[in-house]
């Protein structure tokens, strides 16, 4: 599908379009495809010439100049990562590499599926998604380096050194380690002696004196070393690796009594607060997406991403080692992969011997692949389920064998685990579709406690301008006209998340029926930033709280592998909208939050060193839709780094009628270090527990934010100055509630990605907040649409950079 989309044969835009998916003819694809190249070579004189595969989903056949390289029984496996020697096979001047792929069954295939994630890809994935390459070597060919470091500055480079030739060779192997700033910091050697067709492997140490530690974003800098190595013999240089960066810093985890797994990063705590990452439905790679995304992960406040058997190309570890996101990765549930005696789900036909071998060779080319980086924080070798006691033993020994120096987990469950590995201390208990913020507050399933692997409301609504791009006006009617209705840009059709029935039903009940579509997709919009937001919060308010802290927590999902209506913190286009900016204000480092369920104040620390230990003040303040004072107080907050604690009751809630407002400022002296708003109600959500599914909790009653409908319109100013400066005034008597800013060019059209200090912001009667938006790229006449809850829609000129 990639290939006929890069032909022109379909576009994203019509392909996306409503459901036109489903019209492509799919037995197009029941059948081998042939990809073919020509390359020209010349000086292959006592030369080696190998030809690499790094990812060919399922399984191929490859020839060069006509002669069998390899059959689809040997290179098998999307992740089937092999090197093979074709001296024999090519001549000088010009070649052929003829590669024909065969169908992907996901039931037989160790493939890269989407489960429920969206409708399946009509080709399943198949074909050539990572680079095939052709090398030249002498004798002797180096593979790696991989590294391994402590915090004291050691620093043990690694490669595996294999001799082409049937006699034996001697030679020697040379790293050179550069410093961040450039400079030469060593280069060590060693001499070898390699029997016929052997491999070895090679280690050579080193002591950085003053070594500059790496450290997830959060916490500090990303200081990246550099290591290449070479390969020699008596007669010249044999071959070379390309240079290879890697950071100084430790990953450990430890199993706590209560089974909750807690990762450690260079001896300190660290909470993990990720999202779960999906490649392309069409395995396409962007690198300026990719980056786009992981600066929205830290500008969210996150720091990790959970890659579940989305393993990518090597640029993804590259970059995320560079920006300080940590990459959690691992096998992919509910098909081939798991197909267990013991997966009572069933999914596909269970390993046989080949399977076994082609999963050893995948789980030994991807460690190779992601070992130097320092942004990984371990492989998960199972999901839903633990790999059986023979598959375990190959995972683990191929993780090592490739020096694996982070935690290997068993699952992402705790319905069990293999001897070797032990419980892997994850939660996989849901919810997936929509629970209200109190549920976080919950000891149950999965409330904010332990480390919850994949779990999330189910929300992640577009906005009206990415709607209009891949639903039909129809399919855009039946989101608010038919809230029952199964809905193709949800899932399968025999998922459980065709529809957004659940979502639906608490909306309406919430904050009433709406009135057309703009004003489903503004409550759509509320209701997600408030589920979000809850669930951050939740995680990071209970970080060093309790009998059972949060030690992590993976919110499904971050992104989608197409245009779709849930499941994400930002939608297809790179546009963040409510999910997004709930995330953002629970995700800062220091930050001020209000358990809804419980009824207290809690101040977050997650940042490292900072100021200390420190007393800070909260101002708390109750608002009513009218504009008039509930309650208001002032609240003492004793902070330090990396904890998180309770500070006391909100006074004056139980006054409220009907719908109200909180807000809370984080102050260290006349510095705000956190402003947050919730909209808070007379009635409660009532959750009923005992009625639990695996994807989500029923509610029996529903909080009631109505009120909304009934309020005064407030006058908001906005004042926006080249640069990206913003001013918002509110010069009303009333709160001018959930006003939205969106970032558009002369066009109309979204300016994406786009990076604002605050958005979705409530504002008191008379306040003024300062806002601040970037972006990239030269547009000329940058525009802002304003809209609100109870504000009246109005554009603003921005001007440009």
């Amino acid at each position: 599908m990639a290939t006929l989309l890069e032909s022109k044969v379909y576009d994203d835009a019509n392909l996306f379009y409503s459901t036109n998916l489903q019209k492509v003819d799919y037995s197009q694809f029941q059948v081998p495809w042939f990809y073919r190249s020509e390359f020209a070579l010349s000086g292959t004189n006592s030369s080696h010439l190998l030809l690499k595969t790094h990812g060919i989903t399922s399984r191929a056949d490859i020839y060069v100049n006509g002669k069998l390289v390899a059959d689809k029984n040997t290179q098998a496996g999307a992740y089937g990562g092999l090197t093979y020697d074709i001296t024999s096979k090519v001549a000088e001047g010009n070649n052929v590499l003829l590669v024909r792929v065969y169908p992907t069954d996901y039931n037989r295939d160790l493939a890269l599926g989407f489960v429920d994630w969206n409708p399946y890809p009509p080709d399943n994935g198949t074909g050539i998604w990572r680079d095939v390459e052709v090398a030249q070597t002498g004798p002797l060919r180096i593979e790696g380096p991989r590294v391994v470091t402590t915090l004291e500055g050691y620093v043990s480079v690694r490669v595996d050194v294999q001799n082409l030739e049937e006699q034996e060779v001697k030679g020697e192997v040379a790293c050179t380690v550069h410093d961040p700033d450039g400079t030469t910091l060593a280069t060590p050697r060693k001499e070898v002696v390699i029997s016929g067709k052997a491999t070895k492997k090679v280690s050579l140490e080193m002591t950085v004196k003053t070594p500059k530690i790496w450290w997830p974003a959060q916490w500090g800098s990303q200081p990246l070393y550099t290591v290449s190595c070479t390969a020699s013999t008596p007669h010249g240089l044999s071959d070379t690796t390309p240079p290879t960066r890697f950071g100084i810093r430790t990953v450990t985890s430890h199993l706590s009594a209560s089974n909750d797994t807690s990762f450690t990063i260079n001896n300190h705590a660290f909470l993990v607060l990720g999202a779960g990452y999906t490649s392309d439905i069409f395995l396409r790679f962007s690198p300026t997406t990719l980056r786009a995304q992981l600066q929205y992960v830290l500008s969210m406040g996150l720091n990790t991403i959970r890659l579940e058997g989305k393993q990518e190309h090597p640029e993804l570890y590259t970059l995320a080692s560079e920006l300080g996101v940590m990459v959690l990765a691992g096998w992919e549930c509910c098909d081939k992969w798991e197909a267990w005696s013991f997966n009572d789900e069933g999914s596909g036909l269970l390993f046989t011997d080949p399977d076994y071998a082609i999963a050893n060779i995948s789980m030994r080319h991807e460690a190779a692949l992601m070992q130097p980086h320092p942004a990984m924080l371990g492989f998960l070798v199972g999901s839903d389920f633990w790999p059986d006691d023979r598959a375990t033993g190959i995972y683990v020994a191929a993780l090592k064998a490739r020096d694996w120096d982070t935690p290997i987990i068993a699952s992402a469950s705790q319905r069990g685990f293999p001897k070797l590995l032990g419980n892997g201390g994850m939660k996989m208990d849901g919810p997936y579709d929509w629970v209200p913020p109190s549920y976080w507050s919950s000891s149950q399933l999965g409330g904010a406690f332990g480390f919850g692997s994949e779990l999330g409301a189910g929300v992640g609504t577009p906005t009206m301008s990415s709607l209009a791009r891949f639903l039909s006006e129809g399919d855009r009617e039946d989101l608010w006209r038919k809230p029952e209705k199964g809905l193709y840009h949800m899932s399968t059709n025999v998922s459980s998340f065709y529809t957004r029935e659940i979502y639906n039903k608490a909306l309406w009940a919430r904050y009433g029926a709406p009135a057309g579509l703009q004003d489903y997709v503004l409550k759509a919009q509320m209701a997600d930033y408030e589920a979000v937001r809850a669930q951050v919060e939740g995680f990071a308010a209970r970080q060093s709280i309790g009998e059972r802290p949060a030690t992590g927590m993976v919110y499904w999902m971050l992104n989608n592998a197409w245009p779709a209506l849930h499941w994400s913190l930002f939608d297809y286009y790179l546009h963040p909208a409510g999910a997004y900016f709930g995330a953002r204000v629970g995700g800062r480092k220091e930050h001020v939050a209000y358990d809804v369920e419980e009824g207290e104040v809690y101040v977050i620390n997650r940042s490292l060193g900072g100021k200390g230990k420190r007393s800070l003040d909260v101002e708390v303040e109750v608002l009513g839709l009218e504009g008039v004072v509930i309650a208001k107080e002032m609240l003492k907050a004793d902070t330090e780094p990396n904890k998180s604690g309770k500070v006391g009751k909100v006074q004056g809630v139980d006054k409220i009628k009907g719908t109200a407002l909180l807000r809370l400022v984080l102050k260290d002296g006349g510095d705000v270090l956190s402003r947050n708003v919730y909209w808070l109600s007379s009635k409660k959500d009532v959750l009923d527990w005992d009625n639990s599914t695996w994807y989500y909790t029923p509610v029996t009653k529903y909080a009631d934010f109505t009120g909304f409908g009934a309020m005064a319109e407030a006058n908001v100013v906005v004042t926006a100055e080249k640069g990206g400066k913003l001013r918002l005034e509110n010069k009303s008597t009333v709160p001018a509630v959930f006003i939205q800013l969106n970032l558009v060019d002369t066009a109309g059209k979204d300016i994406v990605p786009v990076f604002w200090s605050d958005n979705y912001v409530t504002l008191w009667p008379g306040e003024t907040q300062e806002l601040d938006v970037q972006y990239e790229g030269a547009h000329s006449g940058v525009k802002i649409e304003v809209l609100g809850r109870n504000v009246k829609a109005q554009t603003v000129s921005l001007g440009g950079y």
